[in-house]
C-alpha cells in the first residue's frame, strides 16, 4: 500500500502529493483537506474514495463558478450545465449548495434581477412570468419578482407614450406580452389589435 511521503504547495491553491517518494497528484488544498490526507498517511481504499469524493466535487464547484463569472445563474441552470458536463448528482448538490450558504447562487435575486431586465426591455408581465419559468425559477420566486416591478398599466404608457399611441404600437406591445386589459386600459382600443 503507498504511503503519502510529501504535502508541497503549489500556486494558485493546489497541493502537490508524493507517494513513496515520487511525485503522484496536483490537487486542490481544499481536497487534500477535506479528504484527510497527511505525511504519512497509507493510501487505502477508504481514502482514494475520500479523495475522489473531493476532487469531482471541487471540479464541479469550480466549473459552477466559472458560470457564475459571467452572469448570475438560476439553481436549475447551474444544475443543468453541470449535469451536461457529466458531473455526477452527489457533486452537483454539494457544489451548488455550498455556493447558495454563501450567497452566489440565490434564485430570488435572479428572478429579480432578470423581470428588470426584460421589463426595461419592453417586455409585459406575461413574457416576463414565462421567460422566469422557462428559467427553473419557483413560482414564489416568479410572482416576488413581478410585483417589484413598475406595473404593467405604467410600462404600456411610458411605451405607448415613446412609440405613439398607434394600433401598430398596441400590437407590438400584445407581441411583447403585455395583458389585453392593460393595454385596453392605457391605448382604450386594445379590442382591435
Amino acid at each position: 500500500m503507498k504511503v503519502v511521503t510529501g504535502l508541497r504547495e503549489r500556486p494558485r491553491g493546489r497541493v502537490e502529493v508524493d507517494l513513496d517518494g515520487a511525485p503522484w497528484r496536483l490537487v486542490p488544498v481544499e481536497a487534500v483537506v477535506r479528504s484527510g490526507l497527511s505525511v504519512g498517511r497509507a493510501l487505502d481504499r477508504e481514502t482514494a474514495r475520500a479523495l475522489g469524493r473531493e476532487l469531482r466535487r471541487s471540479e464541479a464547484l469550480d466549473a459552477a463558478l466559472r458560470a457564475l463569472r459571467h452572469r448570475d445563474q438560476s439553481r436549475r441552470r447551474l444544475e443543468q450545465r453541470l449535469e451536461r458536463r457529466g458531473t455526477p448528482l452527489e457533486a452537483r448538490e454539494d457544489a451548488i449548495e455550498a455556493l447558495e450558504r454563501t450567497g452566489l447562487v440565490n434564485d430570488p435575486r435572479v428572478a429579480a434581477g432578470r423581470a428588470q431586465a426584460l421589463a426595461e426591455r419592453g417586455y409585459g408581465d406575461a413574457a416576463i412570468r414565462f421567460a422566469l419559468e422557462a428559467e427553473g425559477l419557483a413560482e414564489a420566486d416568479v410572482v416576488g419578482a413581478l410585483s417589484s416591478l413598475e406595473p404593467e398599466v405604467d410600462r404600456a404608457r411610458g411605451l405607448l407614450a415613446a412609440r405613439g399611441q398607434t394600433l401598430k404600437t398596441v400590437r407590438w406591445l400584445a407581441g411583447k406580452g403585455f395583458d389585453a386589459s392593460s393595454l385596453e386600459d392605457v391605448a382604450g382600443f386594445a379590442d382591435g389589435a
